[in-house]
């Protein structure tokens, strides 16, 4: 039995009654005061009981936590009806006993009657809590709304008083002219007295006044004395019932405004059109707001008695061939509502243009979220992904409607869709040109001859787009989609690309606001590439190849849009407000457009066939070349560069501005691939390495590496006195590359997608050094041009590998072959399907020198004996899809021609194999930090606690100092360290080698977790990249030698050049 039911059998007269409100409202002092007349009767109040009206039902409370609790259903309630007017909660509600009598009293007679100790003390906290004391959002905004039409506002509460004295009514204040409660009072409802009391403070009679209460009793009572009255059993149909009492909307329509003066409409002849279709006789007058959104056709929002609706109308004056075609968006929402795709319900379509002065039609107002900021601010990043998401699946849902069956098949051409867009387009530019625009005269000669394959007809939306769709309130979910004006039937791959215009617009652009400066990862917005992803993933079909051109056509087509807004703005006849700044931004959207066009240009280019350059190098060094020496996807530069002088290696340079022209320019195209493709993609990235197919290559990198590779981006990690003829790399000193690899540092999966990530980049050396030219080109080769993986097997689990010299794998020598057995663990990237090679460390001579019994043999991946035992996780983490796997060799044979330089060589080889790489990781290190100390940046500037920005907190001031300094200092030390290699080799600079891998990863450590710290629990889940960055930079703590070894290294070296 709910708590209202059994208050009105047993005379239970109060309610418990909280809430809370985030808006204040006042109203200047002197103000004068409106009635509103409603039907032969005026208004002049309302009045709102608490419980049950403003906040949830206190039955649902009691019966909920009776459940949680294990106390017998209904003892709560049986317990405050006891003993009537003289009983413990009447006498606590008139303020005639403290709260310790009554909860003393209330908790004897519910343990009585339950035959259990009840905790009372547990159930009035909750009572009191915020956790139940929310008000329900409907009902702070019909407050609202009731005053700012002039009417008064009174709560008239049954409440009770606190330990300290104050009475429970958590009410903003302001939002009422008058408080009464009666544990002040000294009475409760329904004695007729209290509303008299409340009548005689509001300066009303009876008859002006509207009480709204839940309870049957309380109603009655305050109808006895000519009060109109409103029975609450659900707050949003109580709404609408107060609504028709009162004659006006109590909800605030979002996004309208006054009706603008050159678009207002004859409102007497369109309440008799309405009264006519609707059969609505009551009295009343019609409400009538614009949109202020819509720049095409001029839309409205109309209140007749108890109806919403909304009206699209063509805009008055001359208007261009076909265009603001209102019969059509009636037509195509009317069979789309049949097909199941959400759309508002249409009424009617009137084409008598004597009514209004043009042909609209009715649709039923449907209220919900309209999102204009497609940056979704105040929204989770969580929130954020979902609700592009149900945007790009209600786009399929609309493309799979069976147009046929919809009654649709001639409601366009089908076929030949983006030949004809193009040529309407250039048409309605030419029609409605006002000057000459560089940029459009290029596209009008560019999109003709570069026509995309035609696609699958469907239904088109023409300008699907966020702030076009109608969200429920409460989750993403898409309610309606608005706007079908342009819709026709064509390729749909149009419609996904207009939907992700505003990736490349700036956030003040003042038509269209965009995403261009903010950072979507961050944001938990996919981006375009994964919503086109998504896109194709949903619909089932294959990947989109010439989406520039999509887009080219999609900014060309909104700059043509904007041309005509202005030309009609120039004649007063476009309704939106900003119609005028159209013409300023013609020229913008031709630029953004044209940009497309060469991107496209250069992709077709780039797939074009041609002659195989005579001579091959592995990388692609990016330069100055001219367009005819590009030879496709799989083209590597072959480009002669002159080694690095002396004077070019004798300079230290500390920052990206200091390197020489051409590693400067690719250090810019380095960033500007990482902000335009990879930073976008992480988070796609992250979930791919927790979803079930975690250990397949995710395609998305397989894509970014193939676009890496053609814009000159590819394996730069091989340094000039390694590779001096630069045959298999770019030719960089350590010190230019140390620049490159901190920026690829920024994000943990840039150094695959370059191809120059650890163990390859360490196993390419090697066979560079190392390798016979046999070795190198079974092995050498497929791993330069990015076809297979490899891996490095050193250490073990039962000694400590820290000590090269410990390893007892075992490597002998039988007939032939090399027999190999051994426990390896935490061999990283071997779990990868595409690892083909294993670079294995073992011992051939254990009775040689101390530094002679380690061998170093390749080892194929598919050899017989090698055993997977398990995935081994950081800190939880698997690091799919390479993984560091526990290996078992059992008898894997190898021939003797797989041996690296020769047996008791290993030593030596590994300690080679590291100086480059120690670089490496050091400065990817520094790249974490300083990706890290940007995100905490971000986040302390956006972030409130305790009532002022996080960046006010003088310890996070401190931090940002503190992570600032340190990672100046460690910078500084590893580029210390690549010079002195450059300039002396790896040998004589293996002090600072051996002080940055200690010094590096403790920074990186220390920086990462001041911003994990900064940001919450955010910061340790996978919506940032700060967990990785974290669980990396702890284990390279470890990796190629624990802290410890690099300390005593470093304390024997020292301690010998002082001696």
């Amino acid at each position: 039995m709910t708590l209202r039911r059994l208050c009105q059998s047993l005379l239970l007269q109060g309610a418990w009654r909280t809430t809370f409100l985030t808006h204040s409202w006042s109203r200047p002092w002197g103000a004068r005061r409106w009635v509103h007349s409603r039907g032969g009767s005026t208004y002049r109040a309302v009045i709102f009981d608490m419980g049950g009206v403003l906040i949830p039902s206190p039955g649902k409370v009691a019966a909920e936590w009776e459940a949680r609790n294990h106390i017998p259903s209904g003892t709560i309630l049986k317990a405050l009806v006891a003993g009537g007017d003289s009983g413990p909660w009447l006498t606590f509600m008139r303020g005639e006993i403290t709260l310790d009598n009554f909860l003393q009293e209330f908790g004897r007679l519910c343990s009585d009657m339950a035959k259990t100790v009840v905790p009372v003390d547990a159930f009035f906290s909750l009572l009191t809590s915020e956790q139940v004391t929310k008000q329900f959002p409907v009902m702070t905004e019909a407050i609202a709304q009731i005053r700012t039409r002039g009417l008064q506002t009174a709560v008239l509460s049954n409440n009770f008083r606190l330990s300290s004295g104050n009475s429970f009514l958590p009410l903003d204040r302001k939002q009422f002219d008058v408080v009464v409660e009666s544990c002040l009072e000294g009475i409760c409802k329904p004695d007729p007295r209290i509303y008299k009391l409340c009548l005689e403070r509001l300066g009303v009679q009876p008859s002006e006044t509207i009480f709204l209460d839940d309870l049957g009793l309380n109603l009655k009572a305050a109808a006895s004395l000519g009060i109109h009255t409103v029975k609450v059993s659900d707050p949003e149909t109580a709404i609408k019932e107060l609504e028709a009492l009162l004659g006006f909307t109590l909800r605030a329509v979002p996004n309208t405004c006054s009706v603008r003066t050159r678009m207002e409409i004859p409102k007497d002849s369109l309440e008799k059109y309405l009264r006519g279709l609707l059969g609505t006789q009551t009295t009343g007058h019609l409400e009538l707001l614009q949109f202020d959104h819509g720049q095409s056709n001029p839309t409205y929002y109309i209140r007749l008695a108890d109806r919403q609706l909304v009206l699209r109308k063509k805009p008055p004056g001359k208007l261009l061939p076909s265009a603001h075609a209102v019969e059509r968006e009636f037509r195509i929402m009317k069979a789309l509502s049949s097909a199941g795709v959400p759309v508002p319900k249409v009424l009617d379509l009137c084409e008598d243009s004597s009514i209004i002065g043009t042909p609209f039609y009715l649709m039923e107002y449907c209220p919900g979220i309209i999102y204009k900021d497609p940056s979704l601010p105040g929204l989770e990043p969580s929130h954020r992904r979902a609700v592009y998401t149900a945007m790009n699946r209600v786009l399929c849902q609309i493309h799979s409607v069976d147009i046929t069956a919809a009654g649709l098949g001639d409601y366009g051409k089908q076929g030949d869709y983006i030949p004809r867009q193009v040529q309407t387009w250039i048409k309605q530019y030419r029609a409605s040109e006002t000057s000459t625009v560089p940029a459009m005269e290029r596209l009008i000669e560019w999109l003709p001859s570069h026509l995309p394959r035609e696609q699958r007809s469907t239904v088109v939306h023409g300008d699907f787009r966020l702030d076009n769709l109608i969200f429920h309130p409460e989750k993403p979910e898409v309610k309606a989609v608005l706007d079908w004006e342009l819709s026709t039937l064509g390729d749909p791959l149009a419609d996904v690309a207009y939907s992700c215009l505003a990736h490349y617009l700036p956030s003040d652009f003042p038509v269209l606001r965009g995403l261009r400066d903010c950072d979507p990862t961050q944001l938990g917005i996919p981006t375009a590439e994964e919503c086109f992803t998504a896109y194709c993933l949903h619909m089932g079909t294959p990947a989109v190849t010439n989406w520039n051109f999509y887009m080219a056509f999609s900014f060309f087509r909104v700059a043509a849009i904007l041309q005509g807004v202005y030309k009609r703005a120039l004649t007063g006849q476009a309704s939106s407000a900003s119609a005028e700044q159209s013409g300023r931004l013609v020229e913008f959207m031709a630029n953004l457009a044209w940009d497309f066009a060469i991107k496209e240009g250069f992709r077709v280019f780039k797939q074009t066939p041609t002659t195989k350059p005579s001579s091959r190098s592995f990388h692609t060094q990016a330069r100055p070349r001219t367009l005819p020496n590009i030879t496709g996807a799989r083209h590597y530069s072959s480009f002669p560069e002159p080694s690095p002088t002396p004077a070019s290696l004798g300079a230290l340079v500390i920052s990206p501005e200091g390197l020489p022209a051409p590693v400067r320019e690719l250090y810019r195209r380095l960033k500007g691939f990482m902000e335009q493709h990879v930073y976008p993609m992480e988070q796609v990235l992250r979930d791919h390495q927790v979803s079930a197919g975690r250990w397949t290559p995710s395609p998305l990198i397989e894509g970014l590496k193939e676009k890496a590779k053609a814009e000159g981006l590819w394996n730069l990690f091989l340094p000039v006195e390694t590779d001096p003829e630069k045959k298999y790399g770019a030719g960089l000193t350590n010190v230019q590359y140390a620049h490159l690899c901190e920026l690829m540092g920024s994000s943990v999966y840039a150094p695959e997608i370059f191809n120059c990530s650890a163990p390859d980049t360490g196993n390419m050396e090697v066979l560079v050094r190392y390798g016979t030219e046999e070795q190198k080109a079974r092995w050498l080769v497929p791993l330069l041009e990015g076809r297979i993986r490899s891996c490095f097997a050193m250490t073990e689990p039962k000694v400590a590998s820290s000590d090269a010299t410990n390893i007892e794998s075992s490597i002998r020598e039988e007939d032939g072959h090399y027999v190999i057995n051994g426990h390896k663990w935490w061999i990283s990237g071997i779990l990868d399907p595409r690892c083909q090679l294993c670079v294995f460390m073992g011992k051939t001579d254990p009775e040689a020198p101390r530094h002679r019994q380690q061998s170093v043999v390749l080892v194929p991946m598919e050899t017989p004996g090698i055993k997977v035992v398990r995935p081994l996780t950081v800190y939880g983490l698997e690091d799919a899809p390479g993984g560091h796997g526990e290996v078992l060799f059992e008898d894997v044979r190898v021939p003797k021609e797989n041996m690296v330089l020769g047996p008791g060589r290993g030593f030596e080889i590994a300690q080679g194999r590291l100086g480059p790489g120690r670089i490496h990781h050091c400065m990817r290190l520094v790249g974490f930090s300083e990706r890290a100390l940007e995100l905490m940046k971000a986040r302390v500037q956006s972030r409130v606690a305790f009532g002022k920005p996080l960046v006010e907190q003088g310890t996070l001031l401190a931090d940002i100092a503190q992570s600032r300094v340190e990672i100046e200092q460690a910078r500084l030390l590893v580029l210390k360290a690549a010079h002195l290699m450059d300039m002396t080799g790896n040998k004589a600079a293996a002090l600072d080698i051996a002080m940055i891998k200690m010094v590096a990863p403790s920074m990186a450590c220390r920086v990462i977790d001041r911003a994990v710290q900064a940001f919450g629990a955010a910061g340790l889940s996978s919506d940032y990249p700060l967990a990785q960055f974290f669980s990396w930079a702890r284990a390279l703590r470890l990796a190629d030698g624990p802290d410890e070894v690099h300390q005593a290294a470093v304390a024997k070296m020292e301690l010998k050049s002082r001696a």
